[in-house]
């Protein structure tokens, strides 16, 4: 029997899921997206597009299996419910998986130390601020087989440290104890499809790899793999970055995966981000 993802904000991480599905059959995806400019790269990870704000969405909600929430919240809250709340709450029943993509900057800054599923939620980011209150609205849906996926720095092809790199352009931002945890895109899609197949309403998982690193390490390891000159070290106080960038040194901590592997029975294809990268090189030529 056909089972049908209605996948809101159709981007880098719902196509992974989406080609992945559709590589073993059985599933209809339909994917949004807020302009046709976009369809194409929708209808190319083997969903349909649906432009949404704008499109009529009722019919694919009510065909809808599963849902998929990528789209990020604004300030006036999540985007879907804030349309889609009541159409939702009365769908819920019959859903059999909902899943948000969240962060894992819900959980703020741990100068270096582990968090798992069980930390308090403390961010210091707009940003992670914003997604906590998502978290929270979506949690407050009765009777909604809600998963929760707290996404780390996500890379993969096309996103990744080597066209800086090739340009130039790269720089290694140096910030004592600074850490980061990354998650590959195939990674991601598999942590969603196992938990498709196994259902666990209201779990809440962290998708992030068994390597938490520095960045400066990251940048190196992709000049040293192109054979490019390693990028100028700066340090922190007197690099230029904008506003944005500066926010994401503005957290520390390293993630745990364990759940994703005892719960889902997952084994990471790319375990550290020296395999991610790898495989994109030699990918890429």
């Amino acid at each position: 029997m056909t089972k049908t993802l209605l996948s809101f904000g159709h981007g880098y991480s719902a196509r992974a899921l989406s080609m992945l599905l559709q590589a073993g059959g059985g599933w209809q995806v339909i994917g949004t997206t807020r302009t046709a400019d976009k369809a194409e790269a929708v209808r190319n990870s083997g969903a349909e597009p649906l432009i949404w704000p704008g499109g009529h969405i009722r019919p694919a909600l009510e065909a809808a299996t599963h849902l998929l929430i990528s789209a990020g919240p604004g300030k006036g809250g999540d985007p879907v419910l804030a349309t889609l709340r009541d159409e939702i709450t009365r769908a819920a029943p019959r859903l059999e998986w909902v899943g948000y993509l969240s962060t894992t900057g819900v959980y703020g800054d741990h100068q270096g130390g582990w968090v798992d599923e069980t930390t308090p939620l403390t961010p210091t980011t707009q940003r992670g601020k914003l997604r906590q209150d998502a978290e929270a609205a979506w949690q407050a849906i009765p009777n909604l087989p809600l998963h929760i996926f707290r996404l780390a720095g996500i890379y993969g092809p096309g996103r990744g440290p080597f066209a800086k790199v090739r340009a130039g352009k790269a720089r290694r931002i140096i910030k004592p104890d600074q850490v980061f945890s990354r998650i590959h895109v195939e990674d991601i899609a598999q942590v969603l499809a196992a938990s498709m197949r196994a259902p666990d309403p209201g779990a809440i998982y962290n998708l992030c790899d068994d390597d938490p690193a520095p960045p400066q390490d990251v940048i190196g390891y992709a000049a040293k793999l192109l054979g490019l000159p390693m990028p100028e070290a700066i340090d922190f106080d007197d690099a230029e970055m904008s506003p944005m960038a500066r926010s994401f040194y503005a957290e520390s901590k390293r993630v745990r995966n364990d759940r994703i592997k005892d719960d889902l029975g997952i084994k990471l294809r790319y375990p550290s981000y020296r395999d991610g990268l790898t495989a994109m090189a030699a990918s890429e030529g």
